[in-house]
C-alpha cells in the first residue's frame, strides 16, 4: 500500500526560517527617507503535548519551563502555551483520530510515524534546525526519526538493549567478546525473544531493508551463508553449559544479561556495587569478530500540519519542537528526570547506564525498520529462537531451518 506524503503548507517559509532564533517577518530595505517601523511581534497560542510525568512539580515541571525559556529567548513572539497530557505510545492514536483539533507540537515514539504520516498529523522537516539535530546525534539515533528518506522529529532520548554484567567475574577486556565471557562465566540472553535474535545475525551481515532500515524493496535478507553461519554459532551458543537462555530474573546464576534502562534495578540486585554496563559485545565467526547490533528506536519531538498555527506561523511550530528535542532541553531532562539524551555533546559524567545506551546507539545498534513488511520479521525470528533452543535445529539442518526462515520473513502478506 503506497503511503502518501503530508503535504505542508507555506513550505518554503519552513524552510528558510525554522532555525531557532530566525524573526517570523523581516523589515523591508530602509530608503533612507524616514525610519523603518519596527515589525509587529507577533501573538499566538501554542498547545503542547507530553507526558504527565514531564510536568509534575515533583519534576520540576520540565515541560513547561522549556516552553517558558522558549518564549523568552523570542521577543519577536508572544507566546501562550495549552498544555496537555499524552504519553508518546499514545500519539498516534490522540493526534491521529482528529490532527486539526490536536496538540501543534507533541511528543511521540519513533515506531509510529507511518501512522501520523497516514492520518496527516506530523510534518515533514528540514532547514538549519534539522542539520543541527543531525550532527549531535548518532547515525542511527537520525535514521529512528527518518522515513522514505525525510524527516520527521526531534529525537530526546533512545530505546535499545545493551549489557549488563558481574565486574567481579568479567573485566573490561573480557566484555569485549562474548565468547571470552563464555569462558569465564554464565551468560543469560533471551534468544528465544525476536527483539534480541536480529543482533547476531546482523553482526554477520543479514539486514532488514538494505542498511539502513530504509528500502522497502530489499526486503529482509537472513539468506545465504552469511546466516547459515550465524544459526551455526547459534546451535554451538546453547550447548555452551555457561550459556542460559532469559535473563538474571528467570536463570538466577547468570553473571551477565541483555536489556534495558527498564531492569536497571534487577542488575543492582543481582550484582549490587559489582553492577557493570556496556555496550554490546562481538560474536567470533569463522574467526572473525563481529560486532552485535540491538534494534533501536526513540522517542522524539513531532510538529503538527493540520492544526491553525501551523497554517499561519510554522516557523514557531517547528523552531518549539527543535528547542524541546535540542541540547538544553535534554541535559535539562537528564537532570530532572534521568531522561537519557541522544545528544552527542551532553557530558554524563560517571553515569554508566547513560554511557551505555549512548554507546550502543552510537556503535552496536541498528535502527528498528519502520517499513509495513517488518511485521513479516517477528514470528520466523521468535520460531528459530526457540527451535535453536529446543535443540531442534542442529549443524545438519542448519542450511535448510536458516532458508525456511528467510522464505517465511518474506512472503508477502495477504491484504
Amino acid at each position: 500500500m503506497e503511503i502518501k506524503k503530508v503535504l505542508t503548507t507555506g513550505l518554503a517559509a519552513l524552510m528558510s526560517v525554522s532555525m531557532l532564533g530566525c524573526s517570523s517577518s523581516e523589515k523591508p530595505a530602509d530608503s533612507g527617507e524616514k525610519e523603518e517601523t519596527p515589525a509587529e511581534t507577533v501573538t499566538a497560542t501554542v498547545t503542547v503535548w507530553g507526558p504527565q510525568e514531564d510536568q509534575s512539580k515533583d519534576n520540576g515541571e520540565w515541560l513547561q519551563t522549556m516552553c517558558n525559556e522558549f518564549n523568552e529567548a523570542h521577543p519577536e513572539w508572544d507566546l501562550t502555551f495549552n498544555y496537555g497530557v499524552c504519553s508518546e505510545g499514545d500519539a498516534k492514536t490522540n493526534v491521529g483520530t482528529d490532527p486539526s483539533a490536536a496538540a501543534d507540537v507533541y511528543m511521540f515514539a519513533n515506531d509510529q510515524i507511518p501512522d501520523l504520516i497516514k492520518a496527516g498529523g506530523i510534518a515533514e522537516l528540514g532547514g538549519n534546525n534539522v542539520e543541527t539535530m543531525k550532527s549531535n546525534n548518532s547515525e542511527t539515533t537520525v535514521n529512528t526519526v527518518s522515513y522514505n528518506g525525510s524527516v520527521y522529529g526531534f529525537p530526546f532520548t533512545a530505546n535499545t538493549w545493551f549489557m549488563y554484567y558481574d565486574k567481579s567475574v568479567f573485566s573490561e577486556d573480557d566484555i569485549k567478546s562474548l565468547d571470552t565471557m563464555l569462558e569465564k562465566g554464565k551468560v543469560a540472553f533471551p534468544l528465544e525473544n525476536s527483539w534480541y535474535i536480529a543482533a547476531f545475525y546482523v553482526a554477520n551481515g543479514c539486514t532488514l531493508f538494505g542498511a539502513d532500515g530504509g528500502n522497502a524493496d530489499a526486503g529482509i535478507d537472513f539468506s545465504g551463508d552469511k546466516a547459515v553461519a550465524v544459526t551455526d554459532y547459534l546451535v554451538d551458543l546453547v550447548a555452551n553449559k555457561n550459556f542460559a537462555n532469559g535473563d538474571v530474573g528467570s536463570v538466577s546464576d547468570a553473571k551477565a544479561f541483555f536489556s534495558g534502562t527498564w531492569d536497571y534495578s534487577k542488575a543492582t540486585d543481582a550484582y549490587g556495587d559489582n553492577t557493570g554496563i556496556a555496550a554490546l559485545p562481538t560474536i567470533t565467526i569463522n574467526g572473525e569478530a563481529k560486532q552485535m547490533k540491538s534494534f533501536a528506536g526513540s522517542k522524539a519531538i513531532g510538529v503538527n500540519p493540520a492544526t491553525a498555527l501551523y497554517a499561519e506561523h510554522p516557523e514557531i511550530a517547528v523552531a518549539l519542537a527543535a528547542w524541546l528535542g535540542g541540547s538544553e532541553a535534554q541535559q535539562k531532562h537528564y537532570d530532572l528526570r534521568n531522561i537519557i539524551p541522544t545528544d552527542k555533546n551532553i557530558n554524563v559524567g560517571d553515569d554508566a547506564l547513560a554511557k551505555a545506551q549512548m554507546d550502543t546507539m552510537s556503535y552496536s545498534s541498528i535502527v528498528q525498520p519502520l517499513q509495513d513488511a517488518m511485521g513479516q520479521y517477528w514470528g520466523p525470528a521468535e520460531s528459530m529462537g526457540k527451535e535453536i533452543n529446543a535443540g531442534t535445529v542442529t549443524h545438519s539442518n542448519a542450511a535448510e531451518k536458516t532458508e525456511a526462515m528467510n522464505e517465511s520473513m518474506n512472503t508477502a502478506v495477504v491484504q
